[in-house]
């Protein structure tokens, strides 16, 4: 397969960064204005000169890392380290420890064990997650260490030390996009200590899965880390086989120093089976389309392709600077390069027509049998990505005007390049195979097409550069209040074009270019009431926006439309138990989609004719009830969902919005019985909810369990857990989309050794 090079002009490296090197030259003497302000204390034997800063060593800053428990306490979500009571919005962290007791191993399975959120299976087989209804595109809103990770591809979570999602409008941190929340992945980082592991499981479907963990201190301030995975399964349980492969790794010098440097190195390359799901079914022909349901099949039978493939792959260089001016004031600077490919076969997996199926008839409940006969469609999805990422932040502490200030604000740039291809139809030289259909009874049929005859050529090609600067203040005015309010500025310009040819020949070609200029202001506003160490209570208005090139799609209809906008109200807080050991965190929100995009099936045209909202409370449960008794609990229940506002053929003015469910949450809790055992259980659960378009029927609710046993062999190194997923073997409806859904996994148990040295 050959792939084209952008067809986009070349510019020089040095030129692009020019505009941000300027903010960043004028941002550092504003940080050096600031270091002014504040106290800083001379190294001891040194003298402090008037024209001489003195040397400054912060041991004690060195972020905790680890598998100490499920309870976080810190974050840096909000751009600088932050005490979580301090982030005045709904934020649930789910930390290594968590993810390791629950089996967890890519970060979709991980944010399905939080709330208030839902997956659409969207048609070229990504997810499109939604919070509170809004959409969380896969392409917009997941970061690593705060930079935008915009590819799809299955994300692991083998070199992750927590993932922080936050629920509501993103943009003051995050900028574009993140209307309906975010999700960072932290990435392990080297430690100043010696300390390895490696854990090997084998699980049903001939599964095994290896990951290592290796640290190193080589030095006073330095150490190294490795991380490696090799995981490989016949069949997860929903259908397609697993065969990926990660290496990455961590290091850094002038460990909590006054200069601190870093080194992230990160592979994953994924060769994945492909469940591209299963079509609804009514009882009867004659029921109504309100009756549609799922099909009563084994959650692991596969009815795609053997052939049918999603491979993928994400490497990425990061490099990253810490400048500890004082104890109160450091300078975080990160420059990350990366690459992305994408090559997806997989097909639409529908009833055959009636005249192919042994009654001659349509397919419903009453005539479905072994004999019905499934046809195989046809989806691609080949693409590649390069991303560019540049960002500075300031945070400081500091006293002005009577007040103490905690003061965070930054500057960032992103470059995204992506290049899109499609294949060849027969009518223009290409070669298309031909796919065989199969029946109900005849699962894993093992048919498959010869990929490799198909042809490809550029399809679109999308530039996009984005520059931010932000800035926000948290305010302590009295000894219990505290006011936050932040301002941020983002101007993105996208260049997509389009490659035309004639549906019967491979020339002429004809291009036609599209272009977006977006600027736009953010807002953040909220005031806290902290009586005490052990309660905050907070009030918070936060915008968000999002354009129509987040998708990095861009045509006639899209092009001048502005960006869609959003507003988030939440009022929460966070309790702490006397011991500080069990947190409560609240949040009663309500999220509003102010101008949502519509195309006019009159017309055809995209326009911001739309308009919806959604309330309700999200409630966090995360600690020790007792020394040996553990808890995580994330719940959302949202009673209030409606679209306010509709275009003609969309989704129902006054009806609740698709992918709504009115409660969703996870709850997992571990108890240890003796030095040697601990036992686990877990309950996840969400209500009925509509595919997207509301087509006025709904996924059932579905509950599903999970347990675990750990024994430890030798205390600190040896030990052996064992892990039940969706324990009934329950059928349920996972990711959603109008005309099929994806089968959640069936069963699995998993036997997993822990050793560490």
């Amino acid at each position: 397969m050959s792939r084209r090079d952008s067809h986009s002009p070349a510019t020089s490296s040095s030129a692009r960064l020019l505009p941000l090197g300027a903010l960043a030259a004028g941002f550092g003497l504003a940080s050096a204005a600031l270091a002014q302000t504040v106290p800083t204390q001379p190294a001891q034997g040194a003298a402090a000169t008037a024209d001489a800063l003195p040397v400054v060593r912060i041991k004690a800053t060195v972020e905790r890392q680890g598998k100490d428990g499920y309870q976080a306490t810190e974050t840096r979500i909000g751009k600088g380290k932050q005490d979580i009571r301090d982030i005045p919005q709904s934020l649930t962290v789910v930390t290594e420890k968590l993810i390791d007791d629950r089996n967890l191993d890519n970060v979709k399975e991980v944010l399905k064990n939080t709330a208030g959120i839902t997956f659409q299976a969207a048609e070229g087989g990504e997810e499109d997650i939604k919070i509170h209804g809004i959409s969380l595109q896969s392409t917009g809103d997941i970061f690593i260490d705060g930079l935008r990770d915009p590819a799809f591809y299955d994300r692991d979570t083998f070199f992750l030390d927590k993932i922080e999602l936050l629920r509501g409008s993103g943009a003051l941190m995050f900028g574009r996009g993140s209307s309906g929340g975010a999700v960072n992945q932290v990435t392990k980082q080297a430690l100043l200590a010696d300390q390895n592991q490696v854990d090997v499981g084998f699980s049903s479907h001939a599964g095994v899965r290896a990951v290592g963990d290796f640290n190193k201190r080589v030095g006073e301030s330095t150490a190294w880390r490795i991380a490696t995975m090799v995981t490989r399964s016949d069949n997860d349980g929903a259908g397609s086989s697993l065969n990926k492969a990660g290496l990455a790794g961590s290091l850094r010098t002038g460990i909590g120093e006054t200069d601190e440097f870093g080194l992230t190195l990160y592979a994953l390359d994924n060769d994945n089976g492909m469940n591209y799901g299963m079509p609804w079914i009514r009882p009867t022909l004659a029921a109504p389309t309100s009756a549609t349901t799922l099909l009563p099949l084994d959650p692991t039978a596969y009815y795609g392709l053997a052939s049918d493939y999603n491979k993928g792959s994400a490497h990425y260089l990061m490099l990253d600077h810490t400048h500890r001016f004082n104890a109160d004031l450091e300078l975080v600077t990160k420059l990350r390069s990366a690459n992305y490919s994408r090559d997806q076969r997989a097909g639409t997996v529908r009833f055959a027509a009636a005249s192919l199926q042994p009654g001659k008839t349509a397919v419903a409940l009453d005539s479905f049998g072994p004999s019905t006969v499934i046809s195989r469609g046809t989806q691609l999805k080949v693409q590649d990505m390069q991303t560019l990422n540049l960002q500075s932040d300031l945070s400081a502490k500091f006293q002005a005007a009577g007040f103490a200030h905690s003061l965070q604000t930054g500057v960032d740039f992103a470059q995204e390049k992506k290049q899109v291809y499609a294949a060849y139809g027969a009518a223009q030289g290409g070669v298309v195979p031909a796919k065989p259909t199969t029946t109900i009874g005849s699962p894993n049929d093992g048919a498959r097409v010869d990929e490799s005859l198909r042809s490809f050529r550029t399809n679109n090609d999308y530039v996009s550069k984005a520059y931010g600067a932000y800035v926000q203040d948290l305010v302590e005015i009295a000894p219990m209040w505290k006011l936050l309010a932040g301002l941020r500025y983002d101007k993105v310009r996208g260049n997509y074009q389009v490659y035309s040819i004639p549906a019967n020949a491979k020339t002429p070609e004809t291009v036609q270019p599209y272009q977006m200029n977006i600027g736009e202001w953010s807002k953040r506003a909220a005031v806290l009431f902290q009586p005490n160490e052990r309660l905050s209570l907070h009030f918070l208005a936060a915008t968000s926006f999002n354009t129509s090139g987040d998708t990095y799609s861009l045509s006639s209809a899209n092009q001048d439309i502005p960006p869609e906008k959003s507003l988030n109200i939440e009022l929460g807080g966070q309790i702490d138990s006397a011991d500080g050991k069990l947190t409560t965190r609240f949040g009663l929100f309500r999220a509003t989609k102010l101008h949502e995009r519509n195309t006019d099936p009159l017309s055809n045209l995209v326009t911001l004719s739309g308009k919806r909202h959604a309330a309700g409370i999200d409630v966090d449960v995360i600690g020790h009830i007792t020394a040996d008794w553990e808890v995580f609990g994330s719940f959302t229940w949202m009673p209030v969902a409606k679209i306010d506002i509709a275009a003609p053929g969309a989704e129902g003015q006054g009806t609740r919005p698709s992918l709504t469910p009115v409660y969703s949450g996870s709850l997992w809790t571990t108890y240890r019985l003796d030095g040697k055992w601990r036992i686990g259980a877990g309950l996840n659960a969400r209500s009925s909810q509509q595919p997207n378009r509301n087509p006025g029927f709904y996924a059932p609710k579905f509950v599903i369990a999970n347990l675990m046993a750990e024994y430890t062999l030798i205390e600190d190194a040896l030990s052996f857990r064992v892990n039940v997923d969706n324990v009934t073997n329950k059928l349920y409806a996972d990711s959603l989309y109008t005309g099929h859904y994806i089968p959640g996994k069936g069963r699995i148990v998993t036997v997993t050794g822990s050793y560490k040295f």
